[in-house]
């Protein structure tokens, strides 16, 4: 029994709902990583629930509890508890088998919790702790690997009946910084020699590929590297460091740039066959459009803040990132600076001065030109750059 765990957990504004809700169930376990950062001192996240017996019936007694509602999904064993503002999910205790390398797994409902943390990916991360009184249950060894810091299937074709758990160990390893237990490496090494990868579908891929690009970086990133791994994903995927920290300290700088695609981007050498290979792993539209595009960033060696104005207000914000982070002057200026200039004067004060259709958006882009490269800096002469002829 750890009822201080449990105390503790009870103390989180995210998990005291939870724990109110299924405080007269016996068969509720909080599981997962939520336990494992509990004990590591950390702030857990969301919590995962799994229940020995009815899960449904579960979340419906929590639910009325709660005065909340509840969603079945009946195909899949779990249901969501939502009440107020908050939302939890409740799912049953199942076994998994799998029929071939890296296919999804077939799903037994009506396991014990034992079953339940067997499916598991690696032992730090098969922690439960019963709802009603506390107790604490893992996977023999856990608590050790826990202590140790390090990461450890729980047996040898792990990553060959889920090759996506090649992609979890690099995120876990640099989310936790905690080592690779040397078997585990070994299986991890002789999984993707042997090309586990390939039996798994490009979204499958492209979804954990994106969860590590928001894990600490370049951490995650060369985890990657270093296996491997990036280099079977992405086209020229290698790592320079010192380039993913500058990009991801002008992420902070500009405020509106996404640190996960500004983070692949860098990783990637070249853009050929890149926006093809991530709308294969899934990646939306906005999304790779973002990744090729900051991939690709113009050098504007020498630009005139105007001319940097042209090329990157076209482009997703990376792009301007991922520039300046390289080394350009004229785009880390825009990111910083350029882009946000407003001018005194707009589209009514020209027509009100005669232009008429596309005149008034060439002269209001003239008028801004003329304000980056400092010969506007009042409205005169914004007006005056707007209406000279061309």
């Amino acid at each position: 029994m750890d009822p201080a765990l449990l105390d503790r957990m009870s103390k989180l504004a995210t998990a005291a709902p939870v724990l109110v809700a299924l405080a007269d169930e016996p068969g509720a376990w909080v599981v997962g990583g939520a336990v494992r950062d509990l004990l590591l001192g950390r702030v857990p996240g969301d919590l995962d629930v799994v229940v020995e017996g009815d899960a449904v019936a579960v979340a419906r007694r929590a639910a009325a509890r709660l005065g909340g509602d509840v969603v079945v999904h009946d195909r899949f064993g779990t249901a969501t508890v939502r009440a107020g503002a908050g939302a939890f999910d409740v799912a049953g205790a199942r076994r998994e088998t799998y029929a071939q390398p890296g296919a999804l797994p077939d799903v037994e409902l009506g396991a014990a919790l034992e079953d339940d943390l067997a499916r598991r990916d690696f032992s730090v991360n098969t922690f439960a702790l019963r709802v009603v009184d506390g107790e604490l249950v893992a996977w023999p060894g856990a608590r050790a690997d826990l202590d140790a810091r390090l990461l450890r299937v729980l047996h040898d074709g792990s990553f060959l009946d889920d090759p996506t758990r090649l992609l979890r160990l690099a995120r876990y390893a640099a989310r936790l910084g905690f080592a690779v237990e040397p078997a585990t490496e070994r299986l991890a090494a002789d999984a993707i020699a042997h090309g586990a990868l390939d039996t798994v579908s490009g979204e499958r891929l492209g979804a954990e590929l994106r969860l590590l690009a928001r894990e600490p970086q370049p951490a995650a990133l060369l985890e990657l590297e270093r296996r491997g791994l990036g280099a079977t994903l992405l086209p020229g995927f290698a790592v320079d460091a010192a380039l993913v920290e500058r990009a991801l300290a002008l992420c902070a700088e500009a405020g509106d740039a996404r640190r996960d695609l500004v983070a692949l981007a860098a990783a990637v050498g070249g853009t050929a066959g890149l926006a093809e290979r991530l709308r294969t792993l899934g990646f939306p539209a906005a999304e790779t459009e973002a990744i090729v595009a900051a991939a690709d960033a113009p050098a504007l060696t020498g630009a005139r803040p105007s001319e940097a104005d042209a090329a990157l207000a076209r482009l997703p914000v990376e792009a301007a990132v991922l520039a300046a982070a390289a080394g350009s002057a004229p785009a880390r200026d825009w990111l910083v600076r350029d882009r946000h200039a407003q001018l005194a004067i707009g589209g009514n004060d020209l027509l009100a001065a005669g232009l008429e259709g596309p005149a008034v958006g060439a002269g209001l882009r003239a008028a801004r030109a003329a304000l980056l490269d400092g010969t506007a800096p009042d409205r005169e002469a914004q007006l005056a750059a707007a209406l000279e002829p061309r």
